[in-house]
């Protein structure tokens, strides 16, 4: 899209920039960023980028592998959970319906409806405060840097899926633990290590 519009001379950017600048970012920012002179264009090209993501993830849009084993794993313990994304709220719903997770999720929390959006740690503590959950006896996980460094921010231990992003540029954001999909062995051996910490 961005070719499209003739940005960067319409030269395409590298998938190290899309990360280091539009990957997990509120769509403000990357409007900012994108169009520093011409903030309405830049809201206009989000909207439509948001809108053919919207049109396009129905097909391509697939649950991270172990995501139903983990969901029981939440489930069975009957802990709290928020989703807690910088993502608008019709491509969030869309997604959480799409991976059948619109009963599991207690509240959603967006970017977009706090005064900052990750990377800063209010959505995180906003998701705290809506499911009345403490720091100390929660976890999240997060694909993106910029909500890595949100749930860092709010001090609680981050668990970095590699599903979207290199795992070299999510360590620079500091998570407690890398894993590649839900049943990666390094993630049931920590939950593992909860439940004897939990019970």
């Amino acid at each position: 899209m961005l070719q499209e519009i003739g940005f960067n001379g319409g030269v395409p950017i590298t998938e190290d920039y899309y990360i280091e600048n539009i990957a997990g970012k509120h769509n403000d920012d990357v409007a900012r960023l994108l169009f520093p002179d011409d903030f309405e264009r830049g809201i206009k090209f989000t909207d439509d980028k948001e809108a053919m993501f919207r049109r396009l993830v129905g097909d391509k849009l697939k649950p991270v592998s172990g995501l139903d084993k983990v969901r029981k794993w939440v489930e069975d313990r009957g802990l709290k959970r928020a989703a807690v994304t910088n993502a608008p709220r019709p491509n969030a719903e869309l997604m959480i319906s799409i991976l059948g997770l619109s009963d599991f999720f207690q509240a959603v929390i967006l970017g977009s409806e706090c005064e900052h959006a990750k990377p800063h740690p209010e959505p995180y503590l906003k998701g705290l405060e809506a499911i009345k959950a403490s720091k100390e006896h929660t976890f999240i996980f997060e694909d993106s840097v910029s909500g890595i460094k949100a749930g860092v921010a709010a001090g609680m231990p981050v668990i970095a899926l590699t599903t979207g992003n290199p795992e070299h540029i999510l360590m620079e954001a500091k998570p407690s633990l890398i894993i590649k999909n839900y049943d990666d062995p390094k993630l049931w051996a920590a939950l593992e290590e909860l439940d004897k910490k939990w019970h």
